[in-house]
C-alpha cells in the first residue's frame, strides 16, 4: 500500500501569509473606474490654468483615495495645497496665481480691482497682491499670503460679473470704477477706460451707470474723461 504523503504545514502557513499580504496590498491600490470623467476634469482644469479643486475631482466621479494616488510624486497631478491640485505637465500661465487664489475661496468670491484689470489686460498696472471681493458677511476669512480682501456690504451682483481667464471677475466697468475708488493711479484708470472702449469691453453709458452711487470725485473723474474722449 502507498504511504500517504507528508503534509508540509510550514509551507501552507507561509502561503497563507503571502495571500493575506497580497490582499492587504490590493486594499491600498485605487481601483480604476470607468465612472471617472477624466476628460471632463481635464477640461475644467484647462479652463483654470491647469488647476482644479478636490470638490471638482469628486464631482467628476473620483474618490479621495484615487485622487491621492494620482497626486503622488511622479503622478499625473500635483498637490498645491489642501483642496487644490494642478495638472502636472500643464503649461504655466501668467495669471495662474490669480486662478489659484480664487479657487481657494468659497463662492461668491470674485476677482476684482487691479487683479481684474490684469485679467482683462487693461492698463499697465502690476498688482502687488491678488484682489478678491467678498460679501461683508465673509469678512472672517483667514489672511492668505499675497491676497487682499475687499469686503463690501453690496458685493457685485450677477450682472456685474463675468468669466475671464477661467475665474469669476467683476465686469470691465465695475473693475475700473472699483479700482479708481480704491486709489489706483489716475493715469492707469485713464488708460484702462480708453482701452476698454476701444476694444468694445464697455460703453460710456455703462461706465457712468457703474459710477452712479460712488463718491463725487469718482463720478467727476469719469464724466471728465468721457467728455475728453468724445471731444
Amino acid at each position: 500500500m502507498r504511504r500517504p504523503e507528508a503534509v508540509d504545514f510550514g509551507a501552507h502557513t507561509h502561503a497563507a501569509r503571502v495571500a493575506r499580504s497580497v490582499l492587504r496590498l490590493g486594499d491600498n491600490i485605487p481601483l480604476v473606474s470607468d465612472k471617472i470623467d477624466h476628460d471632463g476634469l481635464y477640461r475644467i482644469a484647462e479652463s483654470q490654468a491647469g488647476y482644479f479643486t478636490t470638490e471638482q475631482a469628486l464631482d467628476a466621479g473620483m474618490d479621495r483615495s484615487t485622487l491621492r494616488h494620482h497626486a503622488r510624486p511622479g503622478g499625473r497631478y500635483e498637490r498645491v495645497r489642501r483642496g487644490l491640485y494642478r495638472l502636472r505637465h500643464f503649461p504655466s500661465s501668467p495669471h495662474e496665481h490669480v486662478v489659484a487664489a480664487w479657487l481657494d475661496l468659497p463662492s461668491p468670491a470674485v476677482v476684482s480691482h487691479e487683479s481684474a484689470l490684469e485679467l482683462y489686460d487693461l492698463s499697465d498696472v502690476i498688482p502687488n497682491a491678488v484682489h478678491i471681493t467678498l460679501p461683508r458677511a465673509m469678512r472672517g476669512q483667514r489672511p492668505r499670503p499675497g491676497v487682499r480682501f475687499h469686503t463690501l456690504a453690496h458685493p457685485p451682483g450677477p450682472t456685474e460679473t463675468r468669466r475671464a481667464n477661467g475665474v469669476l471677475t467683476t465686469n470691465p466697468e465695475r473693475t475700473i470704477i472699483d479700482s479708481l475708488e480704491a486709489g489706483t493711479q489716475p493715469e492707469q484708470i485713464e488708460l484702462a477706460v480708453r482701452q476698454a472702449l476701444e476694444r468694445g469691453l464697455t460703453t460710456p453709458r455703462r461706465l457712468r451707470a457703474a459710477a452712479t452711487n460712488r463718491p463725487t470725485r469718482v463720478r467727476r473723474f469719469i464724466d471728465r474723461l468721457l467728455a475728453e474722449i468724445a471731444a
